[in-house]
């Protein structure tokens, strides 16, 4: 039989055993299905046996056997006296049925309405017991869940009378705890309070967080912490009974997509909670001095942006861009690989190490801010809002800057001139979806001395690691009581206070240089693409922000990413993206088919403009664009495109023609081939005919002598 004719018989039987009723052998009786077996079997036991001859008295014994050994399990499974009385009675009354029919026929009117009789007792009597065993099962249930209740409800309100008498002794206010939650993280627990009559505020037990720590004796690095209740006279107290700031815990290994506007998570508090900031239209400044895990947590950050679907991130570090230079570097060398193959993006958007690519960076997020209030107009009526919705059509813009609140209180020239740029971007540009996260080496009068900063950053991290020097934790956290640097002298731990939960100890997961280049591959295609409106106003500084005479510096520093390749990066094969290194590259090489697959991800992915070819370095070596000849255009999308425009002829062809022809290929779009148009115009290699919508462009070579001006 050919495999065909098997698979339609077996679909065939498939469809004959689905057609009837689907019987389940293994189910147990209930009180109908037990009686009937019941009655018809000791029918049919006591006509075999009359026909038979059957000695009468065995019947009775298979009865008395079968009440023994029901009553006999019923026991050993603890069921009830009255659900063994029905099963042994119901073995012997079949029993002796069985034994009077076999007797005296069993095909009388007298023993069929006898038998009948029976099966409807044995029913009725089985379905008395099954709902008294189900009413005596949950009764047990219930009496089990009492006892744990009234153990726990001890519990509690043996807390709730500690702590009563500790908040009178040290604190001299008499509260009524009305509830105990007890942290599923074992940490410790919560006390919701009721304040007593006469003005009493949570702030008065929030001032004696330390009395109250070490009257209770908690550990070290436990504390006690008093927040609003559920109304004014109420209070949340919070007590740590397990130091969990102690031990270091490493960032999440999940690295599930994230959103600006559901929250992105910075570390974790003292209950061993995840700390979410939103920072849709709030700033963030942290602070921390040296050796207190600073720049850690701005890994951490960069790590929770990177996970976003809708924030691209620009990063300012002019200490060499060592903030940013993980998250950039082994995506640009390309050590970097996707499992589909294709070259991994950076884990940041825009990198800045210089002061005039700082410059040039500002100068495009104000840009920005300013074209997105006008371009977005109909927008904002359409969702009826002030603020631009942010989305991964329209992502927000995260402004980094390493050690920016030095920056604006620098007394140097160029720093005072940056710091008003940065000033200028927290002042216009909250609405239209670009805010800034500023770091500092300590919380002092002079780097909160400004209003902007203070009204602007609600979202404050102070980074303490014992350190006390410069640490003014009032003026960080102003009107929160009881904050000690000495409550956090571990690394990474200090403070964190946001406009929803008051300022309280937490700590930075510790993220490290192999999670990184994990984040940044796994986030690669979730990166959103800046949106045409803003990347128009950006211009040419973003959109030529990753090109070789601009990164060139990146690649200056010697590459550790992996101990097999030496520090030109050429061993392994990495792009080299320095173009004035001493030693030249060699045509066809790993490295020139690498930068190749660079450049031709940035024009389809980074949505960036093509630049002109530079000039020849003065040492040589690779540059991504000095090794191409003067005639030769930017990408393979590229010169198919001006093929197009010169196989047009002198009839000439529009961008969205172009854009049709190699969107399959090269998955180029129109405003790709707008922006070649226009460069191509201005360097004479095209003849833009016509106006409007009636415009076209002509090859140079095909167009009139006399071309139209545009």
């Amino acid at each position: 039989m050919s495999s065909t004719a098997t698979a339609k018989k077996k679909s065939t039987a498939r469809q004959d055993v689905g057609s009837g009723p689907v019987l389940d052998w293994a189910a147990g009786h209930g009180p109908v299905t037990g009686a009937l077996s019941a009655t018809t079997g000791a029918f049919a036991v006591a006509t075999t046996g009359a026909a038979t001859h059957m000695p009468p008295g065995w019947a009775l014994a298979v009865g008395a056997a079968g009440a023994l050994g029901h009553t006999v399990a019923g026991l050993r499974v603890r069921n009830a006296g009255r659900t063994l009385a029905t099963r042994a009675a119901s073995w012997l009354v079949g029993g002796g049925w069985t034994t009077w029919a076999m007797t005296h026929g069993p095909l009388t009117w007298a023993a069929l309405g006898s038998l009948a009789a029976i099966g409807v007792g044995i029913g009725a009597a089985a379905r008395s017991t099954a709902l008294f065993e189900e009413a005596r099962e949950e009764e047990a249930l219930a009496a089990a869940e009492r006892q744990i209740a009234a153990e726990l409800s001890a519990e509690r309100r043996a807390i709730a009378a500690e702590w009563v008498d500790r908040i009178q002794r040290v604190c001299s206010i008499t509260v009524r705890v009305v509830g105990v939650e007890m942290w599923e993280t074992g940490a410790g627990f919560s006390l919701d309070a009721e304040l007593p009559p006469g003005g009493a505020t949570y702030s008065k037990i929030a001032a004696e967080s330390g009395r109250l720590s070490a009257d209770a004796r908690l550990p070290h690095g436990c504390t006690v912490a008093a927040s609003p209740g559920i109304d004014q006279g109420r209070v949340i107290i919070d007590v740590t009974t397990v130091n969990v700031l102690a031990e270091e815990r490493t960032y999440p290994t999940d690295y599930a997509p994230l959103s600006v506007l559901t929250g992105i998570p910075w570390g974790y508090r003292t209950n061993a909670e995840d700390i979410l900031v939103y920072l849709r239209e709030q700033c963030a400044l942290v602070v921390g001095p040296t050796g207190s895990g600073k720049t850690n947590m701005v890994h951490t950050i960069l790590a929770g942006f990177a996970r976003t679907v809708d924030v691209l991130t620009w990063v300012i570090d002019l200490n060499a861009g060592s903030a940013g230079l993980p998250w950039v570097r082994p995506a640009l060398t390309g050590r970097l690989t996707r499992e589909d193959g294709k070259p991994v993006r950076p884990g940041v958007d825009w990198l800045a190490g210089t002061y005039e690519e700082a410059v040039a960076m500002l100068d495009a997020a104000v840009r920005i801010a300013k074209h997105r209030k006008t371009a977005y107009q109909d927008l904002l009526a359409r969702a009826n809002t002030d603020l631009l919705p942010v989305s991964a059509q329209i992502p927000q813009i995260m402004l980094v800057v390493d050690e920016g609140a030095e920056i604006l209180v620098s007394t140097d020239r160029q720093m005072r001139k940056l710091g008003e740029k940065i000033l200028e971007v927290i002042r216009i540009a909250r609405a239209m979806g670009v805010r800034t996260v500023l770091t500092a080496l300590g919380a002092t009068g002079s780097v909160l001395g400004n209003l902007m900063i203070r009204r602007e950053g609600k979202v404050r991290v102070a980074l303490t690691g014992g350190e006390t020097e410069g640490m003014d934790l009032s003026k960080m956290f102003p009107g929160a009581r009881g904050l000690r640097v000495d409550q956090a002298p571990y690394k990474g731990a200090g403070f964190l206070g946001t406009p929803e939960s008051p300022a309280a100890l937490f700590k930075a997961w510790r993220i490290l240089p192999n999670q990184i280049r994990e984040i940044t591959a796994a986030t690669s295609d979730r990166h959103p693409v800046l949106d045409a409106v803003s990347a128009k106003a950006a211009g040419p500084a973003y959109a030529r922000r990753w090109d070789a005479e601009r990164t060139a510096w990146m690649g200056d520093q010697p590459d550790t990413d992996t101990g097999d390749d030496s520090a030109t990066g050429s061993g392994g094969g990495g792009l080299n993206l320095s173009a004035l290194r001493s030693e030249p590259t060699r045509p066809g090489s790993a490295e020139d088919e690498l930068a190749r697959r660079f450049r031709e991800q940035i024009d389809a992915e980074f949505a960036t403009a093509p630049d002109p070819a530079p000039p020849a370095a003065a040492g040589g070596g690779l540059n991504l664009s000095a090794l191409r000849r003067e005639p030769e255009q930017d990408s393979p999308a590229q010169r198919a495109a001006l093929a197009l425009l010169l196989a047009a002829g002198t009839d000439g062809t529009g961008a969205s023609a172009i854009a049709r022809a190699l969107a399959d290929e090269h998955g180029t779009t129109r405003q790709t081939v707008v922006g070649w148009l226009k460069d191509w115009v201005n360097d004479g290699t095209a003849v833009r005919v016509g106006e409007g919508t009636k415009a076209r462009y002509v090859h140079h070579t095909n167009a009139p002598e006399q071309p139209p001006q545009d």
